[in-house]
């Protein structure tokens, strides 16, 4: 993996558990990431996000915190200061239907719990060197959910509903 400079960054931590905020506000801070914001609550969440205009946003999804709804937040709210920001869902719920569930909310990237440094950087390179068209479809709005170009579509084919 190729080594980045992160001591500007602004990160944006919205757990649940306490113990997995440490381990990322730890490992951040030994990337040298400038500022690391954690908290389980969401509406400090978002508060934070609008005020501080965070770089990327690592986001849970437990039963107990709906991070779908802060995805959602964070993407289509009129007073969003920022819906294109990149958001890593960071969660042990890791079925294909859960893992489709967050990127059809608008979430960059998926981490899957358990973590490591490892992971979380690869996370961090993915959101850095390969940057997504956002686009709007009915009530979608984020990263372009196609990852890989079909060459065998032409540039004015679009997908169609069958």
């Amino acid at each position: 993996m190729k080594e980045y400079d992160l001591s500007k960054m602004n990160i944006l931590v919205l757990e649940k558990h306490l113990l997995v905020r440490k381990l990322l506000t730890g490992v951040f801070i030994e990337f040298g990431v400038a500022t690391v914001f954690s908290t389980p609550e969401p509406r400090e969440a978002y508060k934070y996000f609008c005020e501080n205009a965070p770089d990327i946003v690592l986001c849970d999804w437990t039963p107990d915190l709906d991070g779908m709804a802060f995805v959602r937040q964070i993407r289509q709210s009129l007073d969003t200061p920022n819906p294109y920001a990149p958001i890593v869902v960071v969660t042990a719920n890791t079925e294909l239907r859960h893992v489709c569930y967050a990127r059809d909310t608008g979430m960059t990237e998926f981490l899957a719990k358990p973590i490591s440094a490892k992971t979380i950087y690869s996370r961090l390179c993915s959101v850095i060197e390969n940057p997504r068209p956002f686009i709007r479809v009915g009530d979608f709005f984020g990263p372009d959910r196609r990852r890989r170009a079909n060459k065998n579509i032409g540039s004015q084919e679009r997908r169609r509903a069958i």
